[in-house]
């Protein structure tokens, strides 16, 4: 009689009886059993010999485009042979029309794509690809759940690349768990891994996502890929984010910037016009912060509003900054400058969707929330970077000279910026160095 082990659906956690409740993770009714993988025999396989570094030869890695530029620099320059891929997003986002808009420029551009689609029939894909004006003949099509057989399509026809929408939707036929469950994305991830090892044919990964945001799965599905990468952007509107999570092959916070159309995605290659498109300039409570996402530098419109609330106790409310970070610089203000906003609402955002976790955004939020509490704009053509201590001192942040460059390109020609930034040189962009939080707001005429 086979044994089998009850593993958490949430987290992953194995035990030989069964809970109610996940010991790891508190989960309620989420152990599911599951028959036990084989004892491995020892001895089997040869015992492999270290080698000194020096003698470790360095692989000259040749990428594949896949004729989305943005997507490209997500990557790190493009798809590394035997490089596995695992996207995320919420449902709606455009997971799918990224895969097929790829999928087809790679199949013209030669390459025999497969395409498995476990959760949408051909029928349904071809609707979507002739919106997207989908033709290449190397596209192949494999409506397949079953991951073994997936796998066999993939050899028999010479793939260079694999798609799979989604992780979630195919199963292992050997295991008795339900598609979705924990047993089954970390088994079937671990053969397609196995199939881009020993192939070296790129594989790319389509995973659901939880009500918190993360994808769907255990742990460790994100541990075995080589790249996690985060599709974000609210269906409403026409911009979205490609976040680079994790990447063995180039930089981890990298990010790309797309528009959705009737076609399709289309890669924004200048995303700081896009963000400030519709700012109303001479507005209080608006500024520009000059950020950096990845290699990227782009400004961005922190918008704020300060008023008296309607009943209770004042709110806080951030979209697009962390909410404990909005909080900190909220106390700042009000003990190191001596600005009333213990009694008031407080509403901060980030126009275009965007989501801003470095610390060079305080400054700017700090004068948005100072602006509208004082019914003042922030002048015409000011950026502003900076990170705020609690003493409310203005740090120094990373990466100056990009930023302050990107921000005399769009037209910006006055920056409040730390103290230690005194002898950079931008052409076309005059510096205004602070201290402490006080300097800030007066030179931007709201103290």
């Amino acid at each position: 009689m086979a044994r089998s082990i009850f593993v958490c659906q949430q987290c992953g956690y194995q035990s030989a009886k069964w809970y109610g409740r996940c010991p790891s993770c508190d989960a309620w009714e989420a152990l599911v059993e599951e028959p036990a993988a084989p004892p491995r025999p020892r001895g089997a396989a040869p015992t492999p010999s270290p080698r000194p570094y020096p003698e470790v030869a360095a692989a000259d890695v040749v990428r594949t485009s896949t004729g989305l530029p943005e997507f490209d620099r997500v990557l790190g320059g493009g798809l590394v042979p035997g490089a596995v891929i695992l996207i995320g997003g919420e449902p709606g986002v455009g997971k799918s029309t990224l895969l097929l808009q790829s999928a087809s420029a790679l199949a013209e551009g030669g390459c025999t794509v497969l395409y498995v689609t476990g959760e949408e029939s051909p029928a349904q894909l071809k609707l979507r690809g002739e919106r997207l004006s989908v033709r290449s003949d190397r596209l192949l099509v494999l409506a397949e759940t079953d991951v073994d057989a997936a796998i066999e399509a993939a050899r028999r026809a010479g793939a260079g690349v694999v798609l799979v929408d989604s992780i979630q939707a195919v199963r292992c036929g050997d295991l008795s768990s339900v598609p979705g469950s924990v047993g089954q994305v970390r088994e079937s991830a671990a053969r397609f891994v196995g199939l881009a090892k020993a192939t070296g044919v790129p594989v790319i990964l389509v995973g659901h996502v939880t009500k918190d945001g993360s994808i769907a799965g255990p742990r460790t599905l994100e541990h075995v890929v080589d790249t996690v990468v985060q599709f974000e952007g609210d269906r409403h509107h026409a911009h979205r984010i490609l976040r680079a999570q994790k990447n063995r092959f180039g930089p981890s916070d990298e990010i790309g910037v797309f528009s959705m159309g009737e076609r399709g995605l289309s890669g924004i290659a200048n995303p700081s016009e896009i963000f400030l498109a519709e700012r109303a300039e001479g507005s209080p409570g608006s500024a520009v912060l000059a950020a950096v996402e990845g290699s990227r530098p782009l400004l961005v419109e922190v918008q704020a509003l300060v008023g008296e609330p309607a009943h209770g106790s004042p709110r806080r409310t951030s979209l697009g900054i962390d909410g404990g970070r909005l909080a900190l610089i909220l106390a700042v203000l009000q003990r190191r400058a001596g600005l009333d906003l213990a009694s008031r609402d407080v509403f901060v955002n980030v126009a275009g969707g965007l989501t801003i976790d470095e610390p060079a955004s305080d400054l700017a939020v700090a004068l948005a929330a100072a602006s509208s509490l004082a019914g003042r704009p922030i002048p015409r053509g000011f950026t502003l970077l900076g990170e705020i201590g609690l003493a409310g001192e203005v740090r120094s942040v990373s990466r100056l000279d990009a930023r302050l460059k990107e921000a005399a390109r769009v037209g910006f020609d006055t920056a409040i910026v730390p103290a230690s930034a005194h002898d950079v040189v931008v052409p076309g962009v005059s510096l205004r160095p602070v201290r402490h939080l006080t300097e800030a707001l007066a030179a931007a005429s709201l103290a």
